[in-house]
């Protein structure tokens, strides 16, 4: 039994009404889990509100209720909590219920739009690496050490996010490092969390159907760095126009990392090949097998938070060096016979698509000719789409506009929104197949030798999504299938 006082420690209370009620089973968010003696926190989501729910969560034995709006009719025997906001409240509480754990482990979160996973994948390997014993919150994966657990969200729910980080602690973990997305800071889900560190890669649009004006997004991922504690650090991107701007009202120590300009941790790329990038990082020289000048700055960031970490900066350039990225980001196989390059990534945004296409023509071999596969998610930002089949059409010699996760949108709808962008000389290069793997088959027959092929939009994931039931898909599987076919 918890003691709700001590859970409590934090929380906005505005009013108590009802019974007295000292102690208490669970901390739930979700009624159907709800079981006698447990306390039922009622969080207005965006797309049910908990309010709605208080009378079956005390129905199925809820004793305390933590809420923004109490209800109409109280009842006997249960104990009401109005706070300000739930959402934060659940987050404040959870972190006391799992024990504190963030308090007493170095949790460092990653956030901005691309970059995210690579930060946060390769600080865990780096240490990894060093002899930690390290947990992984991601896109891609959760991860304690070796133990791989699936991800549904880049950050859980309050509740599991924090009994998730409590597991890491209790099987031994010294650090956490956490993808933190616009979503999770708006909805309060890392309320209450510690950070030792925070790190900004870049912003550009994305979620636009979430946050509506790119404004809110940039002020989203803004409150993520205003609150971090004075004896955190806040590591940010001097070359994105907004990096400063993350920096402004943070108590936080401010670090800066950049290619373009002075900064605490500057890096220049020397050479930039499919073999992998050969960098200078604060004068130091280091090979790495990282792809592509986006990457270049995710290995800056990595290495500028190891040292502010306590590491020594020439061992973490040499345990850098031996590392990949995350799975699905420049992920790349080469047919054996016809040697076309077929490259797998996760980009979903314009700034994305533009920095992977922008690598491969600088990687491609004079006479190589690059044939992208590229959709847009459905019931997401379709302000996006046109843009993104425009920069398909700028940077690819042949390009097809096909389906990703099309969830409960009809996939040839979002084909004609993102057709609306390609401009009239492009469209002789331009082919339109609904079918991902036909797409992704008819690209591989367009490819000659030395050609590239890159299949963008779904990187790590394992299905494509349609009409809100998930199909077992794998673009690189199906890309190295193709390939075998033209072995035969």
């Amino acid at each position: 039994m918890a003691v709700l006082q001590d859970i409590l420690y934090k929380v906005n209370i505005l009013e108590r009404q009802g019974a007295p009620v000292d102690t208490f089973r669970e901390l739930q968010i979700d009624s159907r889990k709800i079981q006698a003696g447990d306390c039922f926190v009622a969080i207005k989501g965006t797309l049910s509100d908990g309010h709605e729910f208080i009378a079956r969560a005390i129905d199925q034995g809820a004793t305390v209720i933590i809420c923004e709006t109490l209800p109409a009719t109280l009842r006997e025997g249960i104990h009401y909590i109005r706070v300000a906001s739930s959402s934060e409240a659940a987050g404040i509480m959870a972190h006391h219920y799992y024990g504190d754990s963030s308090d007493k482990i170095t949790l460092v979160g990653v956030t901005g739009t691309n970059g995210k996973t690579t930060i946060a994948t390769l600080l865990f390997k780096l240490f990894r690496a060093l002899g930690f014993s390290c947990g992984l919150i991601s896109t891609v994966q959760n991860q304690i050490d070796d133990q791989v657990l699936p991800a549904t969200h880049t950050t859980p729910d309050p509740i599991g996010l924090n009994q998730l980080i409590g597991r890491m602690k209790q099987e031994g973990c010294s650090h956490v490092f956490m993808e933190v997305s616009s979503h999770a800071i708006h909805q309060n889900r890392i309320a209450g969390l510690h950070f030792a560190g925070g790190i900004f890669s870049n912003i550009t649009h994305d979620h636009l159907d979430y946050h509506k004006t790119f404004e809110e997004y940039i002020r989203v991922k803004k409150q993520f760095f205003d609150g971090l504690a004075s004896q955190s650090f806040a590591l940010s991107n001097a070359d994105d126009k907004r990096g400063s701007v993350m920096l402004q009202n943070t108590r936080a120590k401010k670090y800066l990392y950049s290619f373009k300009t002075l900064a605490d941790f500057k890096g220049k790329i020397v050479e930039n090949a499919l073999s992998g990038l050969v960098l200078m990082v604060n004068d130091i020289e280091v090979h790495c097998r990282l792809i592509g000048a986006f990457n270049a700055y995710n290995f800056l960031a990595v290495f500028g938070a190891a040292v502010l970490l306590g590491q020594d900066s020439h061992q973490v350039l040499e345990k850098l060096s031996n590392l990949t990225g995350a799975e699905g980001r420049f992920d790349y196989l080469i047919s054996p016979k016809e040697h076309i390059i077929g490259i797998v990534d996760y980009a979903h945004t314009p700034d994305a698509l533009i920095n992977v296409l922008a690598t491969i023509q600088n990687l491609r071999e004079a006479e190589a000719k690059i044939i992208t596969v590229v959709g847009c998610g459905g019931n997401r930002d379709r302000a996006k789409r046109p843009v993104m089949a425009e920069v398909a059409s700028e940077y690819s010699d042949r390009f097809i506009l096909t389906s990703d996760n099309p969830r409960n949108e009809d996939p040839e709808a979002i084909i004609r929104e993102m057709e609306a962008g390609v401009p009239v000389h492009a469209r002789k290069k331009s082919l339109s197949i609904t079918d991902r793997r036909e797409a992704i088959k008819t690209a591989v027959s367009l490819a000659g030798n030395r050609d590239i092929v890159l299949v963008a939009g779904k990187g790590h994931e394992k299905y494509q999504e349609i009409q809100g039931v998930k199909h077992e898909f794998d673009d690189k599987k199906v890309l190295a299938e193709t390939f075998e076919l033209l072995e035969k």
